[in-house]
């Protein structure tokens, strides 16, 4: 995982439309909650795109914005964003270039996983969680993220 600090590398990737979408443009209107998954439509991926759902009201009125990354194809990303109505952009990571940018390729470089960053505007990583079969700690972790965002504080959300 890329270390709190750390400038987080800019990237262009397709969103669920086949439309590029850099990092900076996901930056444009506030702090970014980045979250990298291993794959659409699976039990654990979808309990966590939906509770990112039903907090995205939240996430917008604290001024942030999410966007998810995993390695299939937009088709994908897009009938999964249909089915469970999700509100925030999908990224479609075939070749898992940004899963290694970002240090979140799998065990003996097998899938991706499952991983959440707070990255402001100037790129930098101001939090991040790791945890690949507890999805609640990435709900958790944006629930932080939000209160923070919406208090006005820049601390550090662990």
């Amino acid at each position: 995982m890329l270390a709190m600090g750390a400038r987080a590398p800019e990237f262009t990737l397709p969103d669920q439309d086949e439309q590029n979408v850099s990092l900076s443009t996901l930056l444009r209107h506030g702090p970014l909650i980045l979250y990298f998954y291993p794959a659409d439509f699976t039990p654990g991926c979808t309990r966590e795109a939906c509770s990112f759902r039903d907090l995205h009201k939240d996430i917008q009125q604290a001024g942030l914005t999410v966007a998810g990354v995993s390695p299939q194809k937009p088709e994908s990303h897009r009938a999964f964003r249909e089915k469970y109505h999700l509100p925030f952009t999908l990224l479609s990571d075939v070749d898992k270039s940004v899963v290694r940018m970002y240090d979140v390729l799998g065990p003996l470089g097998f899938g991706v996983r499952r991983a959440t960053y707070l990255i402001d505007q100037a790129r930098y990583v101001r939090a991040a969680v790791l945890a690949d079969f507890r999805v609640g700690q990435h709900e958790l972790f944006v629930r932080r993220a939000v209160a923070l965002s919406a208090g006005g504080r820049r601390e550090r959300v662990t």
